[in-house]
């Protein structure tokens, strides 16, 4: 009995030594979608599916503004092992492509999922008093979402507030007012109507950021199809009437395709009465007409098609701004 168990013994000692270790290979990994993206950051991650038959020291995920980013890019580090791990991406570039792999780590090696790529969000915009606006890109240029609504010039210089009709035709210096001289009513929705001398100073956007030019709006224009169909592109849709939006009906065309949201906010006149809420609505150029003129783009319920106009640099019209 004894020798059997020695030869036994014996036997398992040759299996050991005979049976040949198994090669360490690269971990296996993948990279998930990304979500949550801000201007600045997302959240993305992935699963260490096998460990290559080592530990996997480190796991995470590395990102670039280029292709094929690797572990010498940025990088997050997100656990050890096998398994899904989850990622946080900070300190991006706002309106930014950027470019991810998870990537595994193991004693063989460094080894990455498929590449795959988001771009993050525009930031939101603040004037000189800390309203905010919405950005939007259409085509190669970037417009605020909303007219602008401040009542201080970019160096901290105050508009005046004129509500007088005789005051509001004799100025020859910045102004501005809400419709219907009704800031509740408004002020959110359309913002506030801006004579030319406001738009001249060159100060009235935020920094970085200006009253379009002529050539600007043409930009925008021919962006979204040429003059006769780009109004619908540009207006919000829906009526007063279904309560769900700022135009009377019928708004024609309107699909805001642009996602430039432009409601009917009417204007003030030369001579400082109101007209067209919810009709009619104009934005201010920076582009002179004449001495006495200013040009402006017009949108209307009835039509949509954008239409260039001049007019009195005393009227009252709105301003979208454009980045720099």
């Amino acid at each position: 009995m004894k020798s059997v168990v020695i030869l036994f013994s014996v036997f398992v000692i040759i299996l050991i030594a005979c049976k040949k270790e198994e090669p360490v290979t690269l971990p296996t990994v993948s990279t998930a979608s990304v979500s949550g993206i801000t201007p600045s950051s997302a959240q993305c991650g992935g699963n260490v599916t096998a460990d290559g038959g080592a530990q996997v020291t480190s796991k995470g995920v590395c990102f670039s503004m280029s292709q094929m980013p690797t572990t010498s890019d940025t990088k997050t580090t997100d656990g050890s092992g096998v398994g899904i791990f989850n990622s946080n991406i900070t300190g991006l570039d706002e309106y930014t492509t950027y470019y991810v792999r998870g990537y595994a780590i193991n004693s063989e090696g460094t080894n990455y999922g498929r590449q795959v790529s988001f771009k993050t969000r525009l930031a939101p915009v603040y004037d000189i008093e800390g309203n905010q606006y919405n950005a939007v890109p259409i085509g190669t240029q970037i417009w605020m979402q909303e007219n602008l609504k401040t009542t201080k010039l970019n160096d901290n210089t105050t508009i005046p507030q004129v509500t007088d009709n005789t005051a509001w035709s004799n100025l020859i210096t910045p102004g501005y007012c809400y419709y219907d001289n009704d800031e509740t009513t408004f002020r959110n929705t359309f913002g506030a109507l801006y004579n030319w001398y406001s738009v001249n100073s060159g100060k009235l956007c935020p920094t970085g950021w200006h009253v379009p030019t002529e050539d600007d709006w043409n930009t925008l224009i021919s962006t979204l199809g040429g003059e006769s169909i780009a109004g619908g592109k540009l207006k919000a849709m829906g009526t007063i009437d279904d309560g769900d939006g700022f135009w009377y009906i019928p708004n024609v065309g309107a699909n805001n395709e642009s996602k430039f949201t432009a409601h009917g906010g009417g204007a003030r006149t030369l001579g400082g009465g109101f007209l067209n809420i919810y009709a009619y609505s104009n934005w201010l150029t920076s582009t002179e007409y004449s001495s006495s003129e200013a040009l402006y783009f017009h949108l209307g319920f009835d039509i949509q098609s954008v239409v260039k106009q001049n007019g009195d640099i005393r009227s009252g019209l709105y301003v979208r701004c454009v980045k720099d």
